[in-house]
């Protein structure tokens, strides 16, 4: 098959490298022409993915129509925040033949919206073949081929299948769903969750404060996504508690090695220009609460990184606040 990956950073990258060892054509598309040089020359991509040697068969263009042209299966690996934007630029390249598969993980701040629905809203609602691949993937471990699983989520069946041939390789295996929006609920949360574990790391607290939050944090993930119609079992999968561990558990993530940062220095200023990439809980963080607050849903976790990311709370107060919730908030 050929495929189209729009993003060129670590994780687009990523997902190109993946693509190819399953035995399929890729391109790459990315704004930076410096980036996409060095993808076609050095094969390699020094900014994103420090020491990484990349399959020759990859490469990238910084032509949009010409990379939309290159194929029917559209492969989305940019910033959550700049999805709707973009989708209006490319929306002439976009026939309905097109198929996207969304690897975002984030709630559009302003307006509360999942990726799957800017997709929608944007290109025409039933036009398309909409896609989900989500799971704990961190591409700094993934690009060097460690073994791993994702989700494959998607209402159309033909489209699971057919991103299951897509991904599939030796060290990455994917599972299929019919839950998008719990597999795209989850994905999105975690990272808020990912944010509160990093404050308690970076406030000096051990493997007991960090396991409830991780634990108590499954809880809101799962009752969020039920309240909107997921599947419960979905938290339980890779889509759900599995990316959650992963954000949660590894210093390659970038929602908690920012929420480090911040624990430790109380400044969202700090924390920014110490993690200059893209960090979608903190974006996401206050959308996601209003979600939760929409369906009746409490979710003190998600509700105190929101209040610190947005400058009204400090880590140390947002600690002090999850003790003292009543239990009857927090009831799974």
């Amino acid at each position: 098959m050929k495929s189209t990956v729009l993003g060129t950073g670590a994780w687009g990258t990523t997902l190109a490298q993946i693509i190819v060892d399953a035995g399929h054509d890729v391109l790459m598309w990315g704004r930076n022409s410096d980036v996409v040089a060095e993808i076609n020359e050095k094969h390699s991509n020094e900014a994103f993915l420090s020491g990484i040697t990349l399959d020759s068969r990859i490469t990238a263009t910084t032509d949009i129509s010409a990379a939309l042209a290159f194929s029917d299966l559209i492969i989305l690996a940019i910033p959550a925040q700049t999805l709707r934007e973009n989708l209006k630029n490319w929306k002439q390249y976009l026939s309905s033949e097109k198929a996207l598969i969304s690897t975002l993980k984030g709630i559009e701040a302003q307006t509360h919206t999942r990726m799957t629905e800017i997709i929608e809203q944007e290109l025409g609602e039933g036009k398309h073949q909409i896609g989900l691949i989500t799971g704990p993937n961190l591409a700094d471990e993934l690009i060097i081929r460690q073994p791993a699983g994702a989700v494959a989520a998607s209402s159309d069946s033909d489209l699971v299948a057919t991103m299951i041939d897509l991904f599939t390789n030796p060290y990455f295996r994917v599972y299929p769903s019919k839950d998008l929006v719990g597999c795209e609920l989850a994905g999105a949360t975690k990272s808020v969750i990912a944010l509160a574990v990093g404050m308690a790391i970076g406030l000096g607290y051990g493997e007991n404060t960090q396991s409830m939050i991780i634990t108590r944090g499954l809880g809101e993930v799962a009752r969020f996504g039920i309240g909107y119609g997921a599947d419960p079992l979905t938290n339980l999968g890779l889509a759900g508690m599995g990316d959650l561990v992963a954000s949660c558990g590894s210093p390659l993530s970038r929602n908690r090695t920012f929420g480090e940062v911040l624990g430790r220095t109380g400044s969202m200023a700090q924390a920014s220009a110490e993690i200059s990439k893209t960090v979608e809980g903190v974006a996401s963080a206050r959308a996601i609460r209003e979600l939760a607050h929409r369906v009746g849903v409490e979710v003190p976790i998600i509700e105190v990184v929101s209040e610190v990311v947005s400058g009204s709370m400090t880590p140390t107060d947002a600690m002090h606040h999850l003790m003292s919730v009543s239990l009857r908030a927090e009831l799974a």
